[in-house]
């Protein structure tokens, strides 16, 4: 464009074109360094601190059905818990009825004995299924087989007792009474009532 004709485009109010500028050159980010580094990457750790799901995917949960057996196990557990303990407990109410029942028999007894340091006929009967014996006089072994005495076994002792103190003994501790003859029994019943019964002496009792 000639000078004159720019002149006349200025002077119409025409503005002339602004040049170019030239932009500076600009360097990558981070030029000349290895990116992250002395950083851990995001990858090399585990969200929130936990370990990866081994084999991939979320663990299935329980079915109802084994939630139910796992129930019906821990239910099963507590009964015979439960059961054992109660056992227990009544082995041992048990244990302290016997000792209370003992050693109230234990002082009714005494001073009710009438056995007879002299006796010499022994009066055999079954006791915790051995035979036992006690020794008696005449007029005693005639009593006893009338059912008028009978025997308490008391700490490994036979006391001979009438038949009253005999029924009071039962009451207490009916485990203790050793011989208790019913006079209106068959004979049959009792053997060792008979007087001539012998046992050889070396016998072991």
């Amino acid at each position: 464009m000639s000078d004159s004709l720019r002149d006349q485009l200025l002077g119409l109010g025409f503005k002339p074109a602004p040049k170019p500028e030239r932009k500076p050159e600009r360097k990558p980010p981070h030029a000349g360094k290895p990116q992250h580094a002395g950083k851990p990457t995001h990858a090399a750790k585990p969200q929130h601190g936990k370990p990866p799901h081994k084999g991939g995917g979320k663990p299935q949960p329980k079915s109802r059905e084994d939630i139910d057996l796992a129930k019906a196990y821990a239910i099963r557990a507590q009964k015979e818990k439960d059961e054992r303990i109660e056992a227990e407990r009544l082995k041992q109410e048990e244990a302290r009825k016997r000792r209370e029942a003992k050693a109230a028999l234990a002082k009714f007894l005494e001073g009710k004995g009438v056995n007879d340091a002299n006796a010499e006929i022994a009066r055999h009967f079954e006791y915790g299924g051995k035979i036992k014996r006690i020794y008696v006089n005449d007029a005693q072994l005639k009593a006893l087989n009338a059912g008028e005495l009978g025997v308490v076994q008391q700490d490994g002792r036979y006391l001979l007792v009438d038949a009253a103190t005999l029924a009071q003994a039962e009451a207490l501790f009916a485990p203790a009474i050793a011989l208790k003859v019913d006079p209106n029994a068959p004979a049959q019943d009792d053997p060792y009532a008979d007087p001539q019964y012998k046992v050889p002496d070396d016998l072991v009792w």
